[in-house]
């Protein structure tokens, strides 16, 4: 066995299928020890340190930092063995090889040929003879096909044969979609050109027949993205001095599988939003009075704490606001668990981590949870993990001034509830106008499983909680 060990990348979590390399951290010749770090990887979900699968001494490293590798790709090897003298340098492949362009023989560019009539033919050509059509003898210099003239390329025949070969016949050219004639294409791909704005007559098919794929769709937007109509740019004044001024950021990592998520979960899931304003008076005097308390004294307590709590509380009285539409079973999956999201801006995009289990956690763990939550998003070493399976979730917009939004939904989850800012404003209390502490709360949920009355019930009690959370968690349990 080779003491010689290849490391290859690792699927990080969830069938991810690939990585940028943002930092070594070994280098040649360093010595590792089992399960010491040694590279970081951004994948589409975190950025995570990888530790090594053997001790040993690095001998290569495959990939500099910036690299997109494919998982299952090599991206160092280790010597398993250092103390066992130099490497063995591999023996020399035998020279005994079949004659270049033969099949099985090497061809042009390294590869092995392996397919009938790749390379030069040394047999002479044989056809069997159509059905109902006489044999007739050719020889070397009357078999020139008429390829010529259809644009195909001519393959010279053998020498005289000793048995009759059929004329060779041009192979017929690929089939595709003619100007003005029908498109040949799949409906879910027609959907994918509709949805992005393609014609699908603009594009060359290279499915069966000629039909247009997935592929090609994707193609032609990245094409018409990366090359703009110049005639129409150099139109406008200053359009030549503008590249000089312009910033390409490359979409992957984090920000390209949300991209991808979001477009998904927009196009599937029927969307409604509706807004609630509320009197949060009482929530701002209670986070005030949780402060002063010892279970929260190494805590940082804000509004999130206790709307999540309103969350998991409602969730308890509305089940089905907690729950999946699976289109692949033709079931709705209603979790008696609740795992909850809380999106959080990062340096490399939004990612929305989430508490596991986070009903059966008290206030104080709750805010433990939180703000662990929020402080490893930050740092940008939320594990894949954390980020999976998530049944509910939070966005806090009011932290940037925001009133209120209408999310898009996390995939797999039925709804999504917006935390807008919290103001001073002008509010009748008790018959009098008076400045209370006001926010509006924004609940988007799939229609398939939440009908309005169920949305309107379930943002009616978090509204609830928060205009009096401490007789809601009296009587709610």
């Amino acid at each position: 066995m080779s003491r010689i060990k290849e490391f290859n990348l690792p699927d990080l979590g969830e069938g991810l299928t690939e990585g940028e390399i943002l930092a070594w951290l070994v280098k040649v010749g360093d010595t590792i020890e089992l399960n010491q770090p040694i590279v970081e990887v951004e994948t589409a979900k975190a950025a995570v340190e990888i530790p090594a699968k053997w001790a040993g001494v690095v001998t290569k490293i495959f990939h500099e930092a910036g690299t997109v590798v494919e998982v299952g790709k090599p991206i160092i090897s280790i010597d398993t063995d250092p103390g066992a003298g130099p490497v063995a340098e591999p023996a020399p492949a035998a020279s005994d090889d079949p004659e270049a362009g033969l099949i099985g023989g090497p061809a042009p560019g390294g590869r092995t040929a392996v397919l009938v009539g790749y390379g030069p033919k040394t047999t002479t050509a044989k056809r069997r003879p159509r059905s109902g059509t006489p044999a007739t003898p050719t020889t070397a210099a009357a078999a020139t096909p008429p390829a010529a003239a259809s644009g195909v390329r001519a393959v010279p025949l053998a020498t005289a044969s000793q048995e009759t070969p059929q004329p060779v016949r041009p192979a017929p050219a690929p089939i595709t979609a003619t100007a003005g004639g029908p498109v040949l294409a799949k409906p879910p791909v027609r959907k994918l050109a509709r949805d992005l704005g393609v014609d699908l007559a603009t594009i060359i098919g290279t499915g069966p027949s000629g039909s247009v794929t997935r592929d090609d769709v994707q193609k032609a937007v990245a094409q018409a993205v990366a090359e703009p109509d110049l005639t129409a740019a150099a139109a406008l004044n200053g359009a030549a001095e503008t590249g000089s001024r312009e910033q390409r950021i490359p979409i992957k990592g984090v920000r390209k599988l949300t991209a991808a998520n979001m477009v998904a979960s927009a196009f599937t899931a029927p969307h409604v939003t509706e807004f609630l304003t509320v009197d949060v008076t009482r929530t701002v005097k209670t986070l005030e009075k949780l402060r002063g308390r010892p279970e929260f004294a190494e805590q940082k307590i804000s509004p999130l704490l206790l709307v999540a709590k309103a969350v998991l509380l409602a969730i308890k009285r509305y089940p089905m606001v907690n729950s999946t539409w699976s289109g692949e079973t033709g079931e709705i999956i209603v979790k008696e668990y609740v795992n909850l999201g809380i999106a959080a801006a990062t340096e490399r995009g939004l990612i929305v981590p989430n508490i596991k289990d986070a009903g059966r956690l008290a206030l104080p763990e709750l805010a433990t949870a939180l703000n662990d939550l929020i402080r490893t998003a930050r740092s940008g070493k939320t594990p894949p993990s954390d980020m999976a399976g998530g049944t509910f979730s939070i966005t806090n917009v009011g932290v940037y001034g925001v009133d209120t939004g209408t999310p898009i939904l996390p995939p797999g989850e039925s709804a999504i509830l917006a935390l807008g800012a919290i103001r001073p404003t002008p509010w009748v209390h008790n018959g009098k106008i008076k400045i209370r502490q006001v926010t509006t709360l924004g609940l988007s949920f799939d229609h398939r499983i939440i009908d309005g009355e169920l949305g309107s019930k379930f943002l009616r009690d978090v509204g609830a909680f928060l205009a009096d959370p401490k007789t809601a968690m009296l009587t709610w349990g």
